[in-house]
């Protein structure tokens, strides 16, 4: 069962684009998937989308050892050869995935492409031009929905509160219906086991933070903590600091599910006090990995399309206060904004790593932009 949920929490991360993130969370479990057509369709398909052509080829091999003709695994080598330019071989593959699927539209799509672009160098234009991947087969999709688990369970309870409140109208059923004005979360199933506080840190292998066993527990403990009381960003942090640390890979794998239920804030639920400034986290960004800042300054070089927005963020700058600019990050949007440059704004973002050298860039969530922020 935990793997399971190590996979779930892996397709939900690469659906969203996370595919590092995913990738690691899977890191050292190959073993207990063996044999498993799910994992190794799941590897084949981020491995084709981080560009890493050769793991894509093995995974889906193996794939196909178990399900020989699953027009998933043909579309991924189809997409191969396509990468390689070897259009005759992939042509054989589309055929035959339209032998087995008539509907699919993948292979349709790429059928007419290679028709389209016949011409060796108008394919390889088309191919470096970056639309290949409209071509590479699904990403598989979660066995466990938390959107599908919540809403059966709001609906439940409504029906039991209904049932409730006629027999309490009846005099059938004391009124014991009690609303948790508090709003706290349950956090029965974060909790460490008896084995995982006994056995918290391993001692082999080079991290960024050692911890004593007390150290691990403690650590995990306040993540849970602020975790119970709506401090998502300040969990994070807590958690990030846990999976760069020598915890135990029990420890940590209890660290990658409770960050699967932090919360996207929007700037009426943000919490002010656990904001951390451009300084903190230019000072130690893996810390602040998918943790959410608020960040006021101007934008500059603004690029809009279709289905993206971005531009760089002079964190701290007006035009009042030239003085104040404390740094340069870029931001990144998967959807057009209306933004100008000549107002100052506030984004509210998701922290992430902008290259191997230690940047940061934004994922952009959301953006204010009133005609002038208070003093």
């Amino acid at each position: 069962m935990k793997h399971d949920l190590l996979l779930n929490r892996a397709i939900r991360l690469a659906r969203s684009r996370n595919y590092d993130t995913a990738l690691r969370i899977l890191e050292g479990e190959e073993t207990q998937y063996y044999r498993s057509f799910r994992y190794y369709y799941f590897m084949a398909v981020v491995s084709l989308h981080t560009s890493n052509f050769g793991g894509a080829l093995k995974y889906f091999r193996m794939a196909r050892e178990i399900k020989m003709n699953d027009p998933r695994v043909l579309l991924g080598l189809a997409a191969l050869y396509m990468n390689r330019g070897e259009t005759d071989k992939a042509v054989d593959i589309y055929l035959d995935i339209k032998e087995k699927d008539p509907k699919n539209k993948i292979a349709k799509k790429a059928l007419l492409i290679i028709r389209k672009y016949s011409e060796p160098e108008a394919f390889f234009e088309w191919r470096d031009s970056g639309k290949l991947p409209q071509l590479y087969p699904p990403m598989p999709s979660p066995d466990f929905s938390l959107k599908r688990f919540v809403i059966t369970c709001i609906s439940i309870a409504a029906v039991l509160v209904l049932c409730a409140g006629i027999f309490v109208r009846l005099n059938m059923l004391p009124n014991i219906i009690q609303l948790n004005r508090q709003g706290t979360r349950s956090t029965a199933e974060f909790v460490l086991s008896a084995e995982e506080r006994a056995a918290p840190v391993q001692l082999a292998g080079v991290y960024r933070f050692i911890f004593t066993s007390s150290q691990a527990v403690d650590t995990y403990d306040r993540a849970l903590r602020l975790f119970t009381a709506h401090r998502d960003e300040a969990a994070r942090v807590e958690l990030n600091r846990i999976l760069e640390s020598n915890a135990s890979e029990g420890v940590k794998n209890r660290a990658r599910l409770l960050m699967d239920f932090l919360e996207v804030p929007g700037f009426h639920n943000f919490r002010r006090s656990d904001n951390f400034s451009f300084a903190q986290v230019v000072s130690e960004p893996v810390l602040y990995r998918g943790v959410h800042v608020i960040w006021r300054g101007m934008a500059t070089n603004i690029e809009i399309g279709d289905n993206f927005t971005n531009f760089d963020f002079l964190v701290g700058f007006d035009i009042e206060r030239t003085s104040d600019l404390e740094g340069i990050v870029s931001v990144v949007f998967d959807r057009p904004v209306s933004i100008t440059s000549e107002r100052p704004l506030e984004v509210l973002g998701r922290i992430m790593p902008a290259d191997s050298g230690g940047g940061i860039m934004l994922e952009g969530v959301s953006i204010h932009q009133p005609g002038r922020f208070p003093e």
